[in-house]
């Protein structure tokens, strides 16, 4: 065991014994009681101490499954049955897998791995008040102890070669829950044995290279958490789709954790950044309210140990936890990550099953094994799947979903409702289905891409699917009713959290670059970064910070409602754009909160992403014809003949008629900052027009908690010529400047860049915008202010890149397809002007 030194009379006996309880074991004894239960071993012995509860329990060993094995004399039986495996072939591995089985269940226990296996439980039941006094280590006559030992327990299988840093083994073999009494206990622990030849085994074990009758099966058996009457799920210690670090990933559903891990329902799902909260802040970044239609709970009074019950429309309508409790789970998976990256040598990401207790109102861990997907990637690589052509500007998708995978995939659907159908998949075809769990294995390593209905990213058919590098989209809902067998299909998992399938097969193109060879570069290379979902995988680039987060498209996307229309919900006309909104804001009696909490974890999300670099936020930006968009937008806006330079960005803020909605903005980022403790933020005011107006926009922002100083800098655009004539007088109001190229140039031009018939026109490259710019420059660094720039240009036109840091501009904003090849320009471009004596001063 971990930190012991036993003598070698001890280890011997440990070698050989039948049963070890977990506080007896630790993380070096798997090959004594496989990976599951070594691991629950090591969290009693090293974590309990600082706060991590795991439910008791004990295991049985390899010796005593070796036992078993050779008393039957089922090896070589086992042996000839192998002898003829194709797990290529369905129905090899379907007759295989159930000779295996029943050789298995048709040999009885030897009877001293009945007793001790009976002991064990006797002593469990008695360490929880429901076991009688006695010799517990003298033969039980088992009929005796059904009696008098109730203790309801998990019995979980836990394979020697399971839940390795390179393979999870994730739900290979079977777990029974609520099993009660030393018989249900004894069958459970056959069945479990069993289990090590179930198809999904056989078929993951050939895949992996691993001997069939080289891996032995320890069993758990672990006092239940009565997850039944409260909640459970599953949680990564980071975000599992992106491999981003510093995030743990959270699932919460009712009722035990079986619907969770096997995808049978759409959880809630949380995210909370690591730093900060190790610095006593609150930061949980987001939190998406699943559907979580059923729960699994006690079969009371019926013929199974565990039933699925429906949910009631109002707990379906709320949070399955606490933040409190998303919280202390967040700091759980740190401690566990922690201690498993100091034990192993190297930084190990964690995959943690939780639960909690409805009577107690207690949190468990009840399993954690390494993450095997992420922590396998190399960090050098970056490799990004792009289509090569628009494809969701007219056409909606088929279906919408979670997507799992970061990739994308397509090939010729297939509709499979049961597991006993899948001998008709056919490989590089999509499937489709109401959920996956392993026992669909065989067939999922053969796909293009996995569609279903229901599920969420932490599923175990989630987990395999990214550790076979399989696109999946999970938690469509009607993906078997939108999508027909023998229909060419795309699934897109490469967009953000939100994935889509599309009618045909749309061309996309995959992209790698070696991230170790990019050189550095004086010019700061930030990043154009709109959409929170799509964050954490953009935080892969290399880049000093996002340049330009618009909050527009958070409101226009997650939001969808006009903050007035949440402001003066009692007040609005119209009842259907009313009962919309009631609708989408369920579960929040004061509506204006949905707008700023909303708002906050989109922030947040973005900051977390590039923390502790920098990320300029730039306030709300719409016009009024875009506001009026908005649900319930039309009863507050005014119609303006040209809305592209009327009644926008900072003139909005102090105004009467609209300052209570600015007041949202300000405290969504102001939760962000004191809340959640991300400083990194830096608000930015778009459109302001004069210096007056700058002054008015930071009083304001002053009356609703962010003053300006004291850790906070406040950045303006410089898009309209006035910002750069009195450049000078702006220098003495704001922290920091960057040029938004595309509303300079059509205000420079005196052009609508909406419109049509002027739109050849437009160019950032025109002499006139280019003097503006180079004004701008020089201004803004004579009175010592930080100048970039955010707009389109420098990402579509190399030469304008070149002009920007020819001028001496401090950083350049880029969308994140061209910050790579852009880096590269402005790298030779600094080498260059180096040898001909350096940049503009």
């Amino acid at each position: 065991m971990l930190g012991t030194a036993p003598t070698l009379m001890t280890e011997i006996a440990r070698d050989r014994a039948f049963i070890l309880w977990f506080d007896e074991v630790g993380i070096d004894d798997l090959p004594l009681v496989g990976g599951k239960n070594a691991s629950l071993g090591e969290m009693i012995g090293q974590l309990a101490s600082k706060g991590v509860n795991v439910p008791n329990g004990f295991a049985s060993t390899a010796a005593a499954y070796r036992y078993f094995i050779a008393q039957a004399g089922l090896e070589p039986k086992l042996q000839r049955i192998f002898a003829d495996l194709d797990v290529d072939n369905l129905q090899n591995l379907r007759q295989i897998g159930e000779q295996a089985r029943s050789l298995m269940l048709n040999a009885p226990f030897p009877q001293e791995l009945e007793l001790a296996i009976a002991n064990a439980y006797t002593q469990l039941c008695d360490r929880y008040g429901s076991g009688a006094d006695g010799d517990l280590l003298a033969p039980i006559h088992t009929d005796l102890v059904e009696c008098l030992h109730h203790t309801d327990v998990a019995v979980r299988s836990s394979a020697t070669a399971e839940d390795l840093p390179d393979a999870s083994f994730a739900g290979q073999q079977e777990t029974y829950l609520n099993v009660h009494g030393v018989k249900q206990v004894l069958e459970a622990c056959h069945k479990c044995f069993a289990s090590i030849f179930t198809d999904r085994a056989i078929s993951y074990r050939a895949t992996r290279g691993f001997d069939h009758l080289n891996v032995d099966l320890s069993v758990g058996v672990q006092k239940m958490v009565r997850s039944d009457l409260a909640a459970s799920g599953v949680m990564f210690s980071i975000d599992p789709e992106t491999g981003f670090r510093n995030a743990a990933s959270i699932c919460a559903a009712y009722g035990l954790g079986e619907n969770v891990v096997q995808g049978a329902v759409n959880p809630d799902e949380f995210l909370v950044f690591k730093p900060t909260l190790a610095d006593g802040f609150r930061p949980i970044l987001q939190k998406r309210l699943g559907s979580k239609a059923m729960k699994m709970v006690y079969d009371v009074g019926g013929s199974k140990l565990t039933t699925n019950v429906p949910v009631t429309e109002a707990d379906r309508a709320k949070f399955a936890i606490s933040d409190d409790e998303i919280l202390t789970l967040a700091r759980w998976a740190v401690i566990i990550e922690d201690h498993y990256s100091a034990v192993r040598g190297i930084y190990t990401p964690m995959d943690i099953e939780w639960a909690k207790d409805g009577e107690t109102g207690q949190l468990y861990i009840v399993q954690a094994r390494p993450e095997t997907v992420q922590s396998q990637k190399s960090a050098n690589i970056l490799r990004s799947y792009r289509f090569t052509s628009p494809h969701q500007s007219t056409i909606p998708a088929l279906t919408i979903g979670s997507a799992v995978g970061e990739r994308i995939g397509q090939g010729s659907a297939r509709v499979i409702f049961d597991v006993h159908q899948i001998a008709q998949f056919q490989p590089g075809e999509v499937l489709v289905t109401n959920k996956t769990d392993p026992d669909w294995e065989p067939i999922m390593k053969k796909a293009g891409a996995i569609v279903t209905n229901q599920g969420g990213r932490t599923c175990h058919a989630a987990i395999i699917a990214r550790e076979m590098g399989i696109p999946a989209l999970v938690g469509c809902s009607d993906a078997t009713t939108a999508i027909s067998t023998g229909q060419a299909v795309t699934v897109s998992c490469a967009e953000g959290d939100i994935g889509r399938v599309d009618d045909g097969l749309l061309p996309f193109e995959v992209i790698e670059t070696q991230l170790s060879q990019l050189p550095p570069t004086h010019t700061q290379i930030l990043m154009n970064v709109g959409n929170p979902d799509a964050a954490l995988g953009l935080a892969a680039i290399p880049c000093d910070g996002v340049g330009l987060a618009r909050l527009e498209f958070i409101i226009a996307n997650q939001i969808k409602v006009h903050p007035l229309a949440l402001l003066n919900f009692d007040l609005l006309a119209d009842a259907t754009v009313k009962r919309e909104i009631a609708k989408l804001t369920l579960g929040y009696p004061h509506k204006p909160d949905f707008f700023v909490d909303k708002l906050a974890h989109g922030i947040a999300t973005i900051a977390a992403a590039f923390y502790p670099r920098p990320a300029i936020v730039r306030m709300s930006d719409f016009k009024s014809n875009e506001y009026a968009n908005l649900l319930g937008g039309r009863q507050f806006e005014p119609h303006e003949e040209n809305p592209m330079i009327g009644w926008r960005g900072a003139s909005r803020y102090y105004d009467p008629t609209y300052r209570a909605a600015f007041a949202l903005e300000c405290q969504a980022l102001k939760r962000v900052r004191e809340e959640m403790g991300l400083m990194n933020i830096i608000p930015m005011i778009p459109f302001c027009r004069t210096p007056a107006e700058g002054r008015r926009v930071l009083a304001e922002m002053a009356a609703n908690g962010l003053v300006q100083g004291n850790g906070l800098e406040v950045y303006m655009m410089c898009e309209v010529p006035s910002n750069v004539i009195l450049a000078a007088e702006f220098s003495q109001i704001f922290d920091g400047f960057s040029i938004g190229s595309n509303d300079l140039t059509q205000l420079t031009l005196g052009l609508d860049r909406d419109s049509e018939l002027v739109s050849h026109i437009f160019d950032e490259r025109n002499q006139a915008v280019m003097a503006m710019v180079k004004m701008a420059i020089a201004t803004f660094r004579a009175n010592g202010k930080k100048i970039g720039i955010c707009g389109q240009a420098p990402s579509d036109y190399p030469e304008f890149a070149r002009f920007l840091v020819e001028q001496g501009i401090d950083s350049i904003s880029l969308n994140p397809d061209s910050v790579i090849k852009t880096r590269l320009e402005i790298a030779r471009v600094e080498a260059s002007l180096s040898e001909i004596g350096g940049r503009s001063a």
